[in-house]
């Protein structure tokens, strides 16, 4: 099952991409839905490279949701349209291949788009319900931190 979700930013597109190569942006704006513990390597990273990335995930911080690879693709050739690919799985979730595109529009600001397609058996109706709610609230964590100035400390995250 597919989710998408686009918003116009007002910055750069340039300045989007460099953030989203960060993994501390993932843990801003899953914050509170989801948190994360580095498990290999064991510490954040401070920038994405590819290859994949074992997690351990907690709904608001408490509730247990097993380990999830975060597997890294950055595609070479995607035109104006940037692309990071994050071509994840879990025991739970057999496909969690969600792609962000950072899309240029002129006068400083951008289009960015969450793309997820989910498969977990029985259970893909209940994960694609979760990831719909769950990437309205990262877009609006994003707007968040775009008006701080990205400023991580907002929130404590």
């Amino acid at each position: 099952m597919l989710v998408r979700r686009t918003s116009e930013f007002a910055i750069d597109a340039e300045i989007a991409w460099q953030e989203v190569l960060k993994p501390r942006l993932l843990d801003f704006v899953a914050y509170p839905m989801l948190r994360f513990e580095y498990l290999d390597p064991a510490t954040r990273p401070a920038i994405w490279n590819p290859g994949n990335y074992l997690v351990d995930m907690r709904v608001l911080g408490l509730i247990p949701f097993g380990t999830q690879v975060i597997g890294i693709e950055i595609p070479d050739d995607t035109g104006a349209v940037r692309q990071l690919r994050d071509n994840g799985h879990s025991r739970l979730i057999r496909t969690w291949d969600h792609r962000v595109m950072v899309e240029p529009l002129g006068y400083g600001r951008c289009r960015y788009t969450d793309e997820i397609h989910v498969q977990a058996g029985l259970l893909t109706p209940f994960i694609w319900m979760f990831a719909w709610i769950f990437y309205r609230h990262r877009q609006r964590r994003w707007k968040k931190l775009i008006a701080a100035g990205f400023d991580y400390s907002a929130d404590g995250v």
